[in-house]
């Protein structure tokens, strides 16, 4: 995988706890603080807020991955992070869990399609950052616990995505007991799309990650969108009609112009030329 960077990205190779490259399209992020199990802090939220929102904004990016290098994924909270925390008032909190809720919403909501590739355990508010992802795979090994009860905490500024991810039935059983789960049950309730084993999850993200890589840039970009706004919704005339809209300004698009053109034509669209 290539180290250099596009210019536009080039203040990425100077984050301190975490590792950015670009090679063929596809970003890959990596959770670089294998001693502290890729536990967050300030500075972690932030080159994350940072990382996603430049590569999510560049043309030279259509996937990104969001990778760990040690045994864990991410175990949540910093514990020196967390013991900072227990002296802040009431505003600090307020202001340091807005942080923490702005970075995943600037994952979930990040333009390009994005990828957990998680190779191992996964603990607390890093279970709200592989479910902010569009598609998390596994490794077979990895456990997986939403912990904050047994704490006095609860897992507020995750839930938006932990719920949608999940399911609010799912959701009730791990938020209230805080057991660890396997990746066979985080695959059942819907938490990961497919678990795999140690030696193979490298092959697989890159064959998913190629198949997005390979899609209409901007196709994929609106469906995203339309998932995550659809899901949400009743289904009435109003979204009947902002559905109808929505097919009809695609059709009318470059790329969908383009895509229908090339498939009568049997060639490849341009934007795999």
């Amino acid at each position: 995988m290539t180290t250099s960077l596009p210019s536009q990205l080039a203040p990425l190779a100077e984050l301190d706890t975490l590792k950015v490259s670009v090679e063929d399209y596809i970003a890959t992020v990596t959770l670089a603080r294998p001693d502290k199990r890729n536990a967050f802090n300030d500075d972690v939220i932030e080159e994350l807020n940072q990382a996603f929102t430049q590569l999510g904004n560049s043309k030279d990016v259509r996937v990104i991955v969001l990778a760990a290098e040690g045994k864990a994924f991410c175990a949540g909270a910093d514990l020196n992070w967390m013991r900072a925390m227990a002296d802040y008032s009431r505003e600090e909190n307020l202001a340091d869990a807005d942080k923490l809720a702005q970075m995943l919403k600037v994952i979930y909501s990040c333009p390009k399609p994005t990828i957990a590739a998680i190779q191992g355990d996964v603990y607390a508010g890093g279970v709200g950052l592989i479910s902010a992802c569009d598609i998390a795979i596994a490794v077979e090994s990895a456990n997986f616990c939403l912990s904050e009860v047994r704490l006095g905490l609860v897992p507020a500024t995750i839930s938006p995505y932990v719920i949608r991810a999940m399911g609010a039935r799912a959701t009730h059983r791990y938020f209230l007991t805080a057991e660890v789960f396997d990746a066979v049950e985080a695959q059942r309730v819907g938490l990961i799309h497919e678990s795999v084993a140690t030696e193979e999850l490298d092959e697989k993200v890159a064959s998913v990650a190629k198949k997005l890589r390979n899609n209409s840039p901007n196709a994929v970009k609106e469906c995203k969108q339309l998932v995550q706004y659809v899901a949400g919704e009743t289904i009435d005339e109003s979204l009947i009609a902002q559905t109808v809209e929505g097919i009809a300004d695609i059709r009318a698009s470059d790329e969908g112009k383009e895509g229908v053109q090339s498939f009568l034509q049997k060639r490849k669209p341009n934007w795999l030329s």
